[in-house]
């Protein structure tokens, strides 16, 4: 295995986007810790303008966990931003994202990691699929509903695309279009873009702290106008069957 060190350039970059996560966020980054043990490794937690302590609490671990850091939004961006700005800042890679809340166990990531790394470059993502569920029913009734939607209409192979924990490559991911809400169209985005993506059973555990930062109406509201938006990208997608230096 390969010796975390702070100097060391990172094979994996795990990215957490939270916002208000204060009695989550640093237990959260020492489990990450633990998962990746013996990997070289960086944690990128990205904080989307907290009012809370979640930045305090996770500065706290510097000297602890020297793998990680720290980024700060100016305003409240939302979670795809928080994404894509730790994607950006990263130094691996292979990213692995999970939800900030602690309901992923992050001692699945490295499962995801190794199936990725281990598979052609084709391979783009390989997401995890949350086996049992931990939330109440409203809301496993409404993200039934709108997955079965989604998958219909975009085909994208995915039945639970509000799973935070997935590992795909740095490169695929920039080259997507991003726009608000993109982190639940990544399986129909990187499709679009070619590339292959997998699933794979994840665990999922239930919140003991903080709350969630959605309803079912706010979630459907958003969904439906940006499942308009990604099936006209869809459309707008012209295959050029590869390309080859000649």
């Amino acid at each position: 295995m390969i010796a975390t060190e702070p100097s060391a350039i990172p094979h994996i970059s795990v990215v957490v986007p939270v916002f208000n996560e204060q009695g989550a966020a640093a237990e959260l980054a020492r489990e990450i810790a633990v998962a990746f043990q013996g990997v070289a490794h960086e944690i990128v937690f990205v904080d989307d303008a907290s009012s809370d302590e979640t930045v305090q609490r996770l500065s706290a671990l510097r000297t602890a966990l020297p793998q990680l850091r720290i980024l700060s939004h100016g305003r409240n961006a939302g979670q795809s931003r928080a994404i894509r700005t730790g994607v950006l800042a990263a130094r691996a890679p292979i990213i692995m994202t999970l939800d900030g809340d602690g309901q992923n166990d992050p001692a699945d990531g490295p499962r995801l990691v190794r199936r990725l790394m281990d598979a052609p470059v084709a391979l783009a993502m390989v997401g995890g699929r949350r086996a049992k569920r931990q939330d109440s029913a409203a809301k496993r009734i409404g993200s039934r509903l709108a997955n079965g939607l989604r998958r219909r209409l975009l085909r994208d192979q995915a039945e639970d695309t509000g799973c935070g924990l997935k590992a795909f490559r740095r490169d695929a991911f920039l080259r997507l279009p991003y726009f608000d809400h993109m982190h639940r169209f990544l399986p129909a985005l990187f499709l679009r873009e070619g590339f292959d993506i997998e699933f794979e059973d994840v665990g999922h555990r239930p919140r003991t702290t903080g709350q969630s930062k959605y309803t079912n109406f706010g979630r459907l509201r958003a969904s439906v106008l940006d499942l308009l938006g990604v099936l006209w990208l869809r459309a707008r997608t012209r295959d050029s069957a590869g390309a080859r230096e000649i």
